[in-house]
């Protein structure tokens, strides 16, 4: 199996870039900010707590994102190729979860992909994205706030993967399809 995770900052691109991995290698995509966002569109019990933390531009609890991941990965259809995990995960521990909920379905993480992007880019996307989508957590003061969060509680796990060896460094800038080739030839030489 192919299990990858697209890493990068808010804005960076992982949802564009991991539309592109799917349709060519065939693999489900686990998105945790779209399973959140409809989870808190639909009102569920869990939707209402991770909009608590959403709204705030903070990240969910390490064990209520394990718990949603389970329920996520036990879903697969058997024929499945593999996961791209988009989102997730955002700290060491998640990191370390995700390694265990990948053993318990025999197999484990193929690599890493990193996207990055620079800080003054991430933010005018972002902004673009909001006035675009109107998406709520796309205003400049949560946008700054996920920025914070991300370079103090998620950037860490850059070097945590670097030194495990799975860490794809990729320059998310220019256009889609060059950043996209980029990650195939990454990919190929993994």
């Amino acid at each position: 199996m192919l299990n990858l995770v697209l890493f990068g900052a808010p804005g960076s691109g992982k949802g564009t870039q991991s539309e592109k991995i799917i349709d060519k290698y065939g693999l489900h995509h686990i998105s945790t900010g779209e399973v959140l966002r409809k989870q808190i569109k639909e009102g569920t019990e869990l939707g209402k707590i991770a909009d608590s933390y959403i709204s705030k531009g903070h990240l969910i609890p390490d064990d209520l994102m394990v718990d949603i991941l389970r329920q996520e990965l036990k879903g697969l259809p058997k024929e499945c190729k593999g996961v791209i995990f988009d989102g997730f995960p955002r700290t060491i521990p998640q990191a370390v979860e995700l390694e265990k909920l990948l053993a318990e379905t025999g197999s484990g993480l193929t690599g890493v992909i990193g996207l990055e992007v620079p800080e003054e880019e991430l933010v005018a996307r972002m902004l673009k994205r909001g006035a675009e989508t109107g998406r709520a957590d796309d205003n400049i003061d949560t946008i700054l706030n996920r920025l914070k969060v991300y370079h103090n509680q998620t950037e860490p796990l850059k070097e945590h993967y670097q030194d495990k060896g799975s860490y794809m460094q990729i320059n998310g800038l220019g256009d889609v399809d060059s950043i996209f080739s980029s990650i195939v030839k990454a990919l190929e030489e993994k």
